[in-house]
């Protein structure tokens, strides 16, 4: 079996689902590709006076529902590939969690665990200014992904709100609270993801209170998705970052773990627990795995080793498109990335609602809305799962949006 790249992948979750949904061929084509692709290289004076050259991109995937919408990553695997495949799978999110926007994604190659504070801020406001007749409040509006945060979001903001004269709170989400930003927007995926992994507990019929959950990343999503699960008396046995895993088939204090990796620059290494691999993570026999760090970790190999009950995909493609048909032979249910971790971009659009009207809610009501909209979505998918006798969750998720979104093409039309 081959192992395809994040935008084979996501072409053939689209096909997977195409069966099950009644759309023009002319418009499912269209979906199939992006708007547009921008492609800069962005000069920057380091520290030690030097200049270095580092490649970018944004991609604006598809419009047809409003504004493109999409985070911006700094890693040094971001590549074209990967950013058209994520602004796609941003399409798709938007499209079954029922938001008014479209998907885009962007991403700088680069290691930022090699440059200086001052080095990301003159990257992060060259980007910008290579990006900026592309974003905007009505036409795309960036957020926080992988390596990238409130201050990056800032960083952004200023530099677009310098060239356009007055402050523009709008043109990004996942701002500090003092410029525009919302309460709970830092938390939302990770609470997302605990949301959904209760309710697909609840589906099927496995109690929150003592399932044996591991978590593979904890950075943002993986720490807080742990922090919620634990609160609701999951035993979160495992969790994990580049360095490796530990486990605990008692369950880790979390809050001691998260303690420990906030005096130790963020990484779990050295910590008093039992150490394994991250593999041994992906296999260990849980009730839930939730893949919470980058693409493509669960493989053929580890599908046919995997040994939990259910993943949930935090992460955005975790699963290959060859070990999600190992996962479907074996009985395994997946929960779909474009809803599992949607919470970021439903926060995302509150955010960009209340700097539109500028009226701000508080914690609560954001908390509130947020697990309406993610219930409703779920809710949405299981009957479409079972009502048209759909193989997977997946593909379930995946008729919704593209019905919704070939639904706003067809009423669009096409110009000229």
């Amino acid at each position: 079996m081959s192992e395809n790249g994040p935008l084979d992948n996501m072409l053939a979750q689209m096909e997977q689902a195409r069966e099950y949904v009644d759309i023009d061929d002319g418009i499912y084509e269209r979906l199939k590709s992006p708007e547009r692709t921008l492609s800069v290289s962005l000069p920057v004076r380091m520290d030690d006076g030097s200049v270095e050259v580092f490649d970018a991109y944004r991609c604006q995937f598809d419009s047809a529902r409003g504004p493109f919408k999409g985070g911006i990553r700094y890693h040094p695997t971001v590549s074209e590939e990967e950013v058209s495949a994520l602004a796609g799978w941003m399409t798709w999110k938007t499209a079954l969690v029922d938001l008014p926007f479209g998907g885009a994604k962007g991403g700088i190659v680069c290691e930022p665990k090699d440059l200086s504070d001052n080095e990301i801020e003159q990257l992060t406001r060259r980007y910008t200014e290579g990006i900026r007749r592309m974003i905007g409040p009505e036409t795309d509006i960036p957020a926080p992904d992988m390596n990238t945060d409130e201050r990056t979001m800032a960083w952004i903001m200023d530099t677009y709100s310098v060239y356009q004269g007055y402050a523009v709170p709008e043109v990004v989400t996942g701002k500090p609270p003092e410029i525009g930003g919302t309460e709970g927007r830092v938390e939302a995926t990770g609470r997302g993801v605990s949301i959904i992994t209760e309710e697909t507990f609840e589906y099927f019929d496995t109690n929150v209170e003592d399932a044996d959950v591991a978590i593979q990343g904890f950075g943002n999503v993986g720490s807080v998705t742990a922090d919620l699960l634990d609160e609701r008396g999951a035993n979160v046995v495992a969790v994990s970052d580049v360095t490796g895993a530990i486990y605990d088939p008692d369950g880790l204090d979390i809050e001691a773990v998260q303690a420990y990796a906030e005096s130790n620059a963020g990484r779990l290494e050295g910590y008093d627990a039992e150490a394994i691999t991250n593999d041994d993570l992906l296999t260990l026999d849980v009730d839930a795995l939730i893949p919470a760090a980058i693409e493509d970790v669960i493989t053929v190999d580890v599908a046919e080793r995997l040994e939990a009950d259910v993943v949930v995909e935090a992460a955005n493609g975790p699963t290959t498109f060859d070990a999600a048909q190992v996962l479907k032979e074996r009985g395994v249910p997946v929960v779909p990335d474009i809803l599992a971790n949607a919470g970021g971009v439903i926060v995302s659009y509150l955010e960009w609602v209340q700097n539109s009207q500028q009226y701000s809610w508080d914690v609560e009501e954001v908390n509130r809305d947020l697990r309406q909209r993610l219930t409703s979505a779920f809710d949405e998918m299981l009957g479409a799962y079972e009502a048209r006798d759909i193989p997977t969750l997946r593909t379930a998720a995946y008729t919704i949006a593209l019905e919704r979104s070939a639904d706003a093409h067809e009423y669009r039309g096409l110009f000229p």
